[in-house]
């Protein structure tokens, strides 16, 4: 749950890309000063990013990601 005072803090700004800075940067401090246990910056980033959408900032969805080749279905061996 984000703190008020970065709700507040991010409905001052104009963008949505710098709102959602300030909750990367509330979560940044939390792993910092050892409130939960992420492992690095990327995961900060992430779940920064995800209280960010959750409290109502406009961001674009996140990134799907390399999807893999669909598997082609084939006959079965007639060995089989």
């Amino acid at each position: 749950m984000p703190e008020k005072e970065t709700k507040r803090l991010a409905s001052q700004k104009k963008t949505p890309s710098t709102q959602a800075g300030e909750y990367v940067r509330e979560e940044i401090e939390h792993i910092r000063e050892g409130k939960h246990g992420a492992r690095s910056a990327k995961q900060a980033i992430a779940i920064g990013l995800s209280k960010a959408r959750r409290a109502g900032v406009q961001l674009g969805p996140p990134p799907g990601g390399k999807k893999a080749p669909k598997a082609t279905t084939r006959k079965p061996s007639p060995k089989r």
